[in-house]
């Protein structure tokens, strides 16, 4: 065996270790799937010594992702993998930026969101027993680009996720599968597993917890700001922003508590309004987004023209954070779209309508 075939050899057995250990550390687990993707494509990069660079972060601030609770040894790994954008693929999903003026962008978000929230209150709810999953499919593209490198949308793939529904402390709160190209671990269920057990709440969110929150969407803002975890690079009305997205993204909920989430966006402060933004299935809705001096990237929450329902989503690192790596705007690097949510009973079940 070769000097390279021991390198690539010895990187994966190290890093199959670090997966297959549990740990308990201060992230929620779409960050928990973040380190994860950063960690299997350095893996990639090990086995293939002629690629350029190394891989780049594939994304932060998008909505919900299912995942391994990493080792804390291997934030050396995530610190070593810093993104340099100096550019972006737009080509599904032109950038979403505000074009009326601020004050006006600031009025038509807020009004935009009464109506969500309103037409939020008229959905069927769909109750979930606690021996029940939670099923969503989503596609998604993320930034495949190298170190030192453009940021480079990789193609869109596909990601189930199984939300457990478990009210006691559990060590499992759910299950996550890829497939197609750029997918990490293609066809494999990968656990979301925590050292210390989790409780409902803002990292699992089950259906009855999501149940049990306010449905004013004061207080419901200000549990969220109480709650949420700020990130490096990232203001606490982005944090909270960030969060509201993931839960979108990953969960099925009361219409009373839909409701009042929308009414709690509404109030963040630095929300826009976009006429038109495109999701990873190339669908066109509203768009909101926030944006504000103290964060490095923004997001934004898709919602469907006719129906108003929430559909997926675009993070973009902002001016000052892009300009700074070489772009003249604001670059995408990550998007995704929810196709399917439903009820099922076992993890690696789809409902029927989904299935192939």
């Amino acid at each position: 065996m070769n000097a390279d075939n021991l390198r690539a050899g010895s990187a994966r057995s190290e890093a199959e270790e670090l997966l297959a250990a549990s740990a308990d550390w201060d992230l929620s687990p779409s960050r928990h799937l973040h380190y994860k993707d950063i960690l299997m494509q350095q893996i990639d990069h090990d086995d293939n010594p002629s690629a350029e660079g190394s891989p780049a972060p594939p994304r932060r601030g998008l909505p919900p992702r299912l995942a391994l609770a990493l080792p804390a040894v291997s934030l050396a790994l995530v610190g070593a993998l810093a993104i340099t954008a100096s550019g972006g693929d737009h080509s599904s999903a032109p950038a979403a930026g505000p074009t009326a003026s601020a004050p006006a962008q600031v009025n038509r978000a807020t009004v935009t969101l009464g109506r969500i929230a309103a037409a939020a209150m008229k959905t069927e709810a769909t109750p979930v027993k606690e021996d029940q999953f939670v099923y969503v499919q989503r596609l998604a593209r993320e930034n495949k680009g190298a170190l030192s490198g453009p940021v480079v949308l990789g193609a869109a793939h596909k990601e189930e996720i199984w939300m457990a529904q478990k009210p006691g402390p559990t060590t499992t709160t759910g299950w996550l599968r890829s497939s197609g190209k750029d997918a990490i671990m293609p066809g494999q269920l990968v656990p979301s597993t925590f050292a210390t057990p989790m409780r409902p709440g803002l990292w699992y969110p089950t259906y009855a917890w999501l149940a049990s929150l306010p449905t004013d969407g004061d207080a419901l803002l200000e549990l969220l700001y109480a709650q949420t975890t700020v990130e490096q690079g990232e203001s606490e009305d982005e944090a909270v922003f960030r969060t509201i997205g993931d839960l979108l993204g990953s969960v099925i909920m009361p219409p009373a508590t839909a409701s009042a989430l929308y009414k709690a966006v509404a109030k963040v402060p630095g929300i826009t309004w976009i006429p038109d933004a495109v999701d990873a299935a190339g669908r066109h809705g509203i768009g909101i987004t926030h944006r504000d001096g103290g964060s490095a990237t923004r997001s934004v929450l898709i919602f469907d023209k006719d129906t108003l329902a929430y559909i997926g989503s675009q993070a973009y690192f902002i001016s000052d954070g892009a300009k700074a790596r070489g772009a003249t705007s604001d670059v995408l690097f990550g998007i995704d779209a929810v196709m399917e949510r439903g009820v099922v009973d076992r993890h690696g079940e789809v409902p029927a309508k989904t299935a192939d």
